[in-house]
């Protein structure tokens, strides 16, 4: 029991260690942007307040919020520290709410704004900034969001039960998952919504709609249309949905504007398909895809038995 606890006396001082070492690190990166743009920006008025507050969002809170961190990690006061940053972890959510915006307008005003243009480029060349650029420094508070977890858990970890700090740190721990799973998911959605738009790009003409509210990108691929009357074998695209399967030809190489585009051919809703795998659970070569919907039994083939068994894992995840 005694090398059990000095084991995680060990464990837990060097983590505790390197989370006030990164955490420094991380303040001087915050200082860079909160010195150098934020508090200069607003004396200067080189930018409007809301344009300011929409770039920079919450960062001077969660710059603050950091350095108390800091102080109470330098006492030893790890319980302090963390009911600290608890209270103040919503700023990451926010600020991760903010940031697609905060992009934009940047990007914007770089664009419009030409004394502003020459302001970043001075500042950026800086020795503090070592060849970093602010829109570098900007996406930090989400990758620190990211450590936190990691760190919080090992500490958890390696304390013992019946230390007083241990609920603290466990409190912590939830509160960082919480915030953080908010976070995935606003980067999941946003990862998603440049998907539909790609796909939306992708298709010629604005028939199909492929921006819907709730509508989820699951995959894409090209499979072979068996055809229910003795044809050729069709080879078509198809973009898996959260509620439909699109099948799509490429339209004609020489087109003058459509030439690298596709021609939507069918919109199948998925809500009344069923999915039988006809052959493909051998180890034969590919296999053979039945999509039966109401008016329409649709037949796909692959010749890759890895790819016919994923896209049949795929279909019948989004049908159920």
């Amino acid at each position: 029991v005694e090398e059990q606890r000095a084991r995680w006396d060990r464990k837990r001082s060097r983590t505790a260690k390197e989370l006030l070492e990164t955490e420094h690190k991380y303040l001087e990166q915050l200082d860079l942007v909160v010195t150098y743009f934020v508090t200069i920006l607003k004396a200067k008025g080189t930018l409007k307040p809301a344009v300011l507050e929409t770039i920079f969002g919450p960062l001077e809170s969660i710059y603050s919020s950091s350095h108390v961190l800091s102080f109470h990690l330098e006492r030893g006061n790890l319980e302090q520290g963390l009911e600290n940053l608890c209270q103040n972890l919503d700023l990451y959510g926010h600020y991760a709410e903010n940031l697609e915006q905060a992009n934009k307008t940047l990007k914007e005003q770089l664009r419009k704004t030409k004394a502003f243009r020459r302001f970043k480029k001075l500042q950026e060349t800086r020795p503090q900034f070592q060849g970093k650029k602010l829109e570098d420094l900007l996406p930090l508070p989400l990758q620190r969001l990211h450590q936190y977890k990691h760190f919080f858990r090992d500490l958890l970890e390696n304390t013992s039960p019946d230390n007083a700090e241990h609920q603290k740190l466990a409190k912590a721990v939830k509160s960082v998952s919480e915030v953080s799973r908010w976070v995935q998911g606003i980067i999941e959605k946003r990862e998603n919504s440049l998907q539909l738009l790609r796909v939306q790009k992708l298709l010629k003409g604005r028939k199909t709609r492929v921006l819907t509210p709730g509508r989820w990108y699951i995959r894409e691929g090209w499979l072979l249309v068996v055809p229910s009357k003795g044809e050729d074998l069709k080879r078509r695209m198809f973009f898996l949905f959260s509620d439909i399967l699109i099948a799509a030809k490429p339209c004609h190489p020489l087109h003058p504007l459509n030439s690298h585009k596709l021609q939507c051919q069918a919109v199948y809703p998925l809500h009344q398909c069923t999915v039988d795998k006809v052959f493909g659970h051998t180890r034969s070569q590919g296999g053979l895809l039945s999509l039966s919907f109401s008016h329409k039994t649709l037949l796909l083939m692959s010749s890759d038995q890895q790819d016919i068994n994923d896209w049949y894992r795929s279909l019948t995840a989004a049908v159920r």
